[in-house]
């Protein structure tokens, strides 16, 4: 059969715009299919029901009406009783629908205009629906672009088969991008939106450099070396940690590279970064040590409940520690995941001198004695009324110019006034409507129940539905900088397992679990246990 030459054409453009679009030649033909079914309605009526098909061979456009089979019709455009469908078809059924051949038709130009429209609307869909599929899994890949445009401060990145956004803030400070600039990013994000795909580009994501990094050192690109962690200050510094799984390789020499080369290509990609590469270490206090360089560290003092480290530097060494607008501090913090606070020893000496006098008082007022007693309990490391109150008594009497009757009068008097102190709690506990049955819990004492009944929590249950954080505070971490909340009990010398195991005792007391329940629960916590140490 002879194919005339406007279908030859039709064929032609299906293909011309599969290969510019970059879509199936199917999806085009069904794009025109459509098209021509919506021309066919407005001329046949918009209530028919009208099936085009494009012979992806031949080019044939063949059009057909088709009628639903019904016992009795009432609308003969859209319906055929059943008697005439068997005519057709003996094995026509109600519900079937019957193809009716229609006759060629010529497009109007008003026809035309509207299928464009509709052939349009779906290469453009299926375009979406393909650059989508394609970049959706390269989030976590560097891509390269061409500049297109800059619109308010973002720059729009022509990268080939697909257009991507870096917003101002994903962009390094100062950092002029014009029109036709090659441009390297990293893809953070693709989500399907309703103006079709957005791809999200940025050269600040600390990701960026790992892959810049992977790129420039084959070791880790193979494995060898890992990068742990990095902490950025776009365009500024940034610091990364990194650890060779072969210890005949020196991590931070390789990531180097000779004379600087390699971390020199990362540099000049992100605009003159200065990168400071640390060995990472599983030890925390030797981690931030060498995440502070190259401040020299004299002690660290670690916080592990908080996460958090007191490091001592020489009065010299503090302007480099902290660094220029606190830099230096803020990134080895965001490196390392704990808080850093940085004392110079002159403060770290005066802090430790006032504690002292703190303490000092404290013995004096509570245990009556004079100051060179108080001096003498205060430098053996007693830091509280309780820890005398219930130490072994050979501790104290071993202390140099202390007898056992010393030790013994001085124990009476600490548990003389802790009592006074838990009498007067007691009374104010009662004041404020506190239950006796929470003295039932173990660990809580008079000052944590008058701290519950300020807050109002007054009843078993009310405690019972307190959280651990609740009681000893939590900590958020955000942008590198980590915000302390206080609990009710954060005054206290109470751990965050002692706080679980009080709210625990609360739920039994108020019948929210049993034993029963506790032990199913820490056998499974158990086995869950195992399987991990197995794996």
């Amino acid at each position: 059969m002879a194919v005339s030459a406007n279908r030859l054409e039709l064929l032609q453009i299906a293909d011309a715009v599969a290969r510019e679009k970059v879509i199936d030649r199917e999806i085009v033909l069904a794009a025109m299919a459509d098209a021509i079914q919506k021309a066919a309605r407005s001329r046949y009526g918009s209530e028919t029901n009208i099936r085009a098909d494009i012979n992806s061979k031949t080019g044939e456009i063949r059009l057909q009406r088709l009628l639903e089979v019904v016992e009795q019709a009432e609308d003969y455009g859209t319906q055929i009783p059943l008697e005439l469908a068997r005519d057709r078809n003996p094995d026509a059924k109600i519900g079937d629908f019957i193809a009716d051949p229609l006759p060629p038709m010529d497009f109007g130009r008003i026809a035309a205009q509207s299928a464009k429209q509709v052939i349009v609307q779906k290469v453009r869909e299926a375009e979406r629906d393909r650059q989508y599929d394609e970049f959706k899994d390269r989030v976590g890949e560097i891509v390269n672009g061409t500049v297109k445009r800059v619109e308010y401060g973002n720059v729009i990145v022509d990268l080939g088969r697909g257009e991507g956004i870096i917003r101002r803030d994903e962009m390094i400070p100062r950092e002029a991008m014009r029109y036709g600039d090659r441009v390297r990013a990293y893809v953070y994000d693709v989500r399907r939106e309703q103006r079709g795909p957005q791809i999200f580009l940025s050269r600040t994501h600390p990701q960026f450099m790992v892959k810049l990094f992977t790129m420039e050192v084959p070791e880790i690109y193979d494995g060898i070396i890992e990068i742990r962690s990095v902490a950025r200050d776009p365009g500024s510094r940034a610091k990364i940690a990194v650890i060779s799984n072969d210890s005949s390789i020196d991590p931070v020499g390789a990531c180097v590279g000779m004379r600087g080369s390699r971390v020199q290509a990362v540099v000049g990609e992100l605009q003159g970064e200065k990168i400071d590469i640390i060995p990472w270490s599983n030890d925390p206090a030797s981690f931030i040590v060498n995440a502070l360089q190259p401040a020299e560290v004299a002690k660290v003092v670690l916080d592990e409940d908080a996460e958090r480290i007191e490091v001592v530097v020489p009065d010299e060494q503090l302007s480099l520690a902290i660094g220029r607008r606190g830099q230096n501090v803020r990134l080895a913090s965001q490196l390392t995941g704990w808080d850093i606070d940085i004392l110079t020893e002159q403060e770290e000496s005066e802090r430790r001198q006032k504690e002292f006098n703190e303490r000092t008082d404290l013995f004096m007022e509570a245990l009556d004695v004079d100051e060179m007693v108080g001096q003498v309990l205060a430098s053996e490391g007693f830091a509280a009324v309780e820890e005398l109150a219930y130490v072994e008594l050979d501790e104290i009497s071993s202390i140099e110019g202390f007898d056992e009757d010393t030790a013994q009068e001085i124990q009476t008097r600490a548990r003389e006034y802790l009592e006074k102190i838990e009498v007067e709690m007691d009374a104010k506990r009662k004041e404020l409507g506190v239950q006796d049955e929470l003295r039932q819990i173990d660990g809580l004492n008079g000052q944590m129940l008058v701290a519950l009944g300020e807050d109002g929590i007054k009843t078993v249950e009310d405690f019972a539905g307190c959280a651990a954080d609740d009681l000893v505070g939590w900590s958020e971490r955000k942008d590198g900088e980590t915000k302390k909340f206080e609990g009710l009990f954060s005054k206290f010398d109470v751990s965050r397992a002692e706080a679980e195991n009080m709210v625990v005792q609360a739920r039994l007391l108020a019948g929210w679990i049993t034993e029963e329940d506790l032990a199913a629960e820490q056998a499974e916590e158990g086995e869950e246990a195992e399987a991990v140490a197995e794996e």
